[in-house]
């Protein structure tokens, strides 16, 4: 049973990473489930049974990224993933909330059917999409996003399901959301003005800005230096494309 086996791997308050984990799933799980990768040249744990076993021990990620067993306590029902997932990324539909979370489309399908007496279809483009009835006042009347900020490559605001939304253009998006060695993103009231990479420059931060929009070097400056600070560099050289 995936969950015995994680729950296993996890128990006496241990904190595995990612690798340290796998290596430890990979004694404790039987061979016809670990599949051969041919990239890594190794036999992987199926991701999906690993991700069925993380949400029935109740695995949790500490702030190293690490994972370690959740404290005891209710567990969640799996159709409240749905919930949540369109609490922060809706509207969206059956198939967003499958690609989000991995599992198939049909599975995705099994769980949305469950909350669909909470759920309110809203018009988004051409298609169909979905919310949650509690948030539709929040969705006709949002609060306007206001001043310059500096999205680091990675942040929860650029995860997939926001990408279409923040970039409109494919092309645009091709350049946003790389494999590796992503640009950060720039906004201005919420909208999309522009990407920013940042690299040591001695002891300061080089902080290239290529324009998509409208922004000046005074808006781009206080961010930047509150930037700069975070990554504890001495100084601040802003580059404007």
């Amino acid at each position: 049973m995936a969950e015995m086996n994680l729950d296993g791997a996890l128990r006496g308050g241990r904190a595995l990473s990612k690798n340290e984990l796998h290596d430890e799933l990979r004694e404790r799980v039987r061979a016809d489930l670990l599949p051969w990768c041919r990239g890594c040249k190794s036999h992987h744990v199926a991701p999906m049974l690993w991700r069925y076993g993380g949400v029935k021990a109740g695995a949790r990620l500490d702030s190293e990224r690490r994972y370690l067993l959740g404290k005891p306590g209710r567990s969640p029902a799996a159709a409240e993933a749905v919930t949540r997932f369109l609490h922060f990324y809706g509207p969206a539909g059956p198939g967003d909330f499958a690609d989000w979370t991995g599992v198939a489309t049909s599975h995705a399908k099994r769980l949305w059917k469950q909350v669909e007496g909470d759920l309110a279809e809203v018009d988004v483009g051409k298609g169909k999409a979905w919310a949650l009835s509690a948030d539709l006042s929040d969705l006709e009347s949002p609060p306007q996003a206001s001043g310059v900020r500096l999205i680091p490559a990675g942040d929860p605001y650029l995860q997939k399901p926001n990408r279409p939304l923040l970039a409109p253009d494919a092309e645009l998006r091709k350049r946003l959301f790389r494999p590796v060695a992503s640009p950060g993103a720039v906004l201005k009231d919420g909208r999309l003005v522009g990407l920013w990479r940042a690299k040591a420059k001695g002891k300061n931060a080089e902080i290239t800005v290529e324009k998509l929009g409208r922004i000046a070097r005074k808006d781009l400056e206080p961010e930047a230096r509150r930037l700069a600070e975070l990554r504890g560099d001495a100084g601040l050289e802003l580059v404007l494309d």
